[in-house]
């Protein structure tokens, strides 16, 4: 059960991953968290650095779909609009339907996309339940809601389990 939050890779940030290292897995799709993934979750909209991340994986024909739990379409709608995303909102992580829905939009297989997400709870045991690669990343804000605090307590209980069981090398 708890290989289900293991996720497939980890890196620092979401800038780190390439479009090269996802077109030489066979990737042509990303389905992305929002809040302290792309962004701090009180951002509202994209960096510099992530337009021009958005920009070269367009150049290089990877669709990019923002799955986000967030319960504020506004939230979500004001981030995507101007960088051209699609989004789904009130995704219901770790429930897998919205990543489903994701991948219908862009017309791609399960094995075309990666999940790429902040936390282990939603994101990663999202995507993994539903046969997914995942990716996570290191969240962009040292901040969270009540919800999210609850969890990221819960996911160090877990990352020490990996981490003793040698599961996993990197650091928080």
């Amino acid at each position: 059960m708890l290989k289900h939050f293991l996720p497939n890779e980890h890196v620092k940030s979401i800038l780190d991953i390439t479009p090269n290292h996802l077109k030489d897995m066979g990737i042509k799709g990303i389905i992305t968290d929002l809040d302290n993934t792309l962004v701090e979750w009180d951002r509202p909209n994209a960096t510099p650095q992530l337009i021009k991340w958005l920009e070269d994986m367009k150049k290089n024909n990877i669709l990019v779909t923002i799955v986000s739990n967030n319960r504020s379409q506004t939230r979500v709608k004001v981030f995507s609009d101007p960088v051209q995303i699609p989004f789904i909102y009130q995704a219901k992580k770790p429930m897998g339907r919205a990543f489903h829905k994701a991948i219908s939009q862009m017309n791609i297989k399960r094995e075309e996309a990666v999940v790429i997400g902040d936390q282990l709870l939603t994101d990663i045991l999202g995507g993994n339940r539903s046969g997914f690669h995942t990716i996570l990343v290191v969240p962009v804000a040292q901040t969270d809601g009540f919800f999210t605090k609850f969890n990221r307590f819960v996911e160090r209980r877990i990352l020490n389990w990996f981490r003793k069981k040698g599961m996993i090398q990197w650091e928080d």
